[in-house]
């Protein structure tokens, strides 16, 4: 009767990793005793609940995760929730189930943890949090939270603008192509990129929407700003897939992108970075996907009971155009 429930558990697991659009999303990133944590051969057993497949980044830290937990020796029970909370919900329920060792996710939106996060504490469960962070008030739901300083991101974004314009007295129009909505990344990089130009009165947001961290619903969004706003000089994108699908719109409208519209991303993504090499992005702030170490670490800390900072941040940088062109050769990403 046991691994008839087991089965059946891991039969709801395996079909939230469905209808992801890269091959490394397309299922379990370990093969280890469906029974879940205490695995016999002593392996820690982590479940990841993976936002899902929606960019390039994504696609870049899953792969990372699944290798880094195969070289660490950590069986890996992994979920793709096609970016609905609701799906990262019912895989981190059946981890509990599964009675897993540890439980990692990358949260799709901020708030409504705190139910399931404390079904996994009461389970003696540890989380950790990666990439986006919860709004939750209690703390102890979770062991640490590993990575990006999205504030940071958007205020460095900011600063290259306010530096490129820095002799100019004339109007800026700023639209902005804002990541899922609720979620950390896009909740943050808005907030720090406009507490950075909102101290100079010529810089004007005239246009700002989500564009779900994806490469058509940028193309898209994109479209409907140069429809509205003809007089647009510069692109903010919490992504490099949003701007990559906004360089196609401008592109369509018979716009040079990165000389007529002026284009920052963020992440860094080899599509990105090609982008930026050629001229049609003009600035970017890295985002690194490849946690998967880090995250190893902190998982057989966690397990063994050893204490954690409660906030782990991963090293970053920005690139121009030339930092583009010399390190795209060896790029991993």
């Amino acid at each position: 009767m046991l691994k008839r429930i087991s089965a059946l558990i891991l039969a709801g697991a395996t079909a939230l990793t469905m209808a992801g659009c890269g091959s490394s999303d397309s299922g379990s990133g370990g093969s280890g005793d469906s029974s879940g944590g205490g695995a016999k051969d002593g392996k820690i057993v982590m479940g990841f609940a993976q936002v899902g497949a929606e960019s390039g980044w994504r696609t870049a830290n899953t792969k990372d995760i699944q290798e880094t937990a195969k070289e660490a020796g950590i069986d890996l029970k992994f979920s793709d929730a096609q970016q609905k909370q609701e799906n990262q919900i019912k895989a981190i329920r059946s981890y509990i189930q599964q009675k897993v060792d540890v439980i990692a996710f990358s949260p799709v939106v901020e708030s409504g943890w705190d139910t399931v996060l404390k079904e996994a504490q009461n389970a003696k469960i540890p989380v950790i949090l990666t990439d986006r962070a919860v709004d939750s008030q209690d703390t102890s739901l979770y062991k640490t939270f590993l990575g990006s300083d999205f504030i940071e991101e958007g205020k460095k974004a900011g600063q290259w603008l306010v530096d490129q314009y820095k002799d100019s007295k004339d109007d800026v129009n700023i639209v902005q192509l804002e990541g899922t909505t609720g979620s950390a990344p896009a909740n943050d990089r808005k907030s720090g990129f406009e507490e950075v130009v909102k101290a100079d009165p010529k810089f004007h947001i005239i246009a700002s929407q989500s564009g779900d961290f994806t490469r058509a619903k940028g193309k898209e969004v994109m479209e409907a700003f140069l429809k509205s706003n003809p007089d647009i000089d510069v692109l903010w994108a919490h992504n490099d897939d949003m701007g990559l699908g906004a360089i196609e719109a401008i592109e369509g409208a018979g716009k040079v992108p990165g000389k007529d519209i002026k284009i920052i991303t963020a992440d860094a993504t080899h599509d990105g970075m090609q982008a930026l090499a050629d001229g049609k992005i003009n600035f970017i702030v890295e985002c690194n996907p490849l946690m998967g170490k880090q995250l190893m670490e902190l998982a057989k800390k966690v397990v063994n009971g050893e204490q954690v900072p409660q906030r782990v941040v991963t090293e970053e940088t920005t690139f121009t155009q030339e930092q583009a062109k010399e390190v795209l050769p060896s790029r991993k990403y």
